[in-house]
């Protein structure tokens, strides 16, 4: 499987896919963003990926989500990220765990077995939840804010929490991490100011979040880089 990444290590050196090699990313979070981010991880030759998600591919997700095709609707998104992450790299050590993050499942999360924690996650209650877990657990974490109502791929930053604006999503969570005392959390978020969808089509009840292909995924490649950097001790 050498041949797959002769590009890369004449980039990072045979000791730089080593480090990535020996590492454990886990996603949280296979939608528009994690499921590039996951792709990007599992193609940098991170050795061990664990995807979460306790959601189906959907005909909505057609538009923005790597995973999304006609031939997996109905299907577990971490489980189809699995699947495609091993016909990428049949050498990486790939496990899907169907189900949603929240004070239900933390348990079953080992943090300490994970060498960087990637939240791309949508739920505010469930993103603080992830990220005090790593923090408290000493694991690495990046946090990616709202993909939702933009049209700018090029304005998404990387910064500490604190330090993120024009984002309502960062908002919340930086009042809820405060609250928590927990700070200097890195995150990945877009300095444009969020469009006013046309909900006309949202069906009862439905908070219709407008999206596009090329921004949800921009954060996702943005996030994915930060941690390959990170785990090579580069910036």
């Amino acid at each position: 499987m050498e041949k797959i990444f002769q590009r890369e290590t004449a980039l990072i050196g045979q000791e730089g896919l080593a480090i990535l090699r020996r590492a454990h990313v886990a996603v949280f979070g296979i939608g528009g963003v994690g499921s590039y981010a996951s792709e990007a991880l599992v193609r940098a030759g991170v050795g061990k990926l664990t995807f979460i998600d306790g959601d189906a591919v959907a005909v909505s997700n057609l538009n923005r989500q790597l995973i999304a095709l006609h031939s997996t609707l109905g299907k577990n998104k971490a489980r189809v990220m699995k699947e495609r992450a091993l016909d990428i790299n049949p050498d990486c050590i790939v496990q899907a765990i169907e189900a949603f993050y929240d004070e239900t499942t933390q348990e079953q999360f080992p943090f300490s077995q994970y060498s960087y924690v990637a939240d791309c996650i949508d739920s505010v209650k469930s993103k603080v939840l992830l990220v005090k877990s790593a923090r408290a657990a000493g694991i690495p974490v990046i946090s990616c804010m709202g993909a939702g109502n933009k049209l700018d791929g090029g304005a998404f930053q990387v910064a500490p929490i604190e330090k993120t604006c024009e984002c309502p999503l960062a908002k919340i969570v930086r009042r809820e991490l405060k609250a928590a005392n927990v700070t200097g959390v890195k995150a990945v978020y877009s300095e444009e100011k969020p469009a006013v969808p046309d909900r006309s089509q949202a069906e009862d009840g439905e908070r219709l979040i407008g999206s596009i292909s090329f921004v949800p995924s921009a954060a996702g490649l943005l996030l994915a880089g930060e941690i390959i950097k990170d785990l090579l001790g580069k910036r």
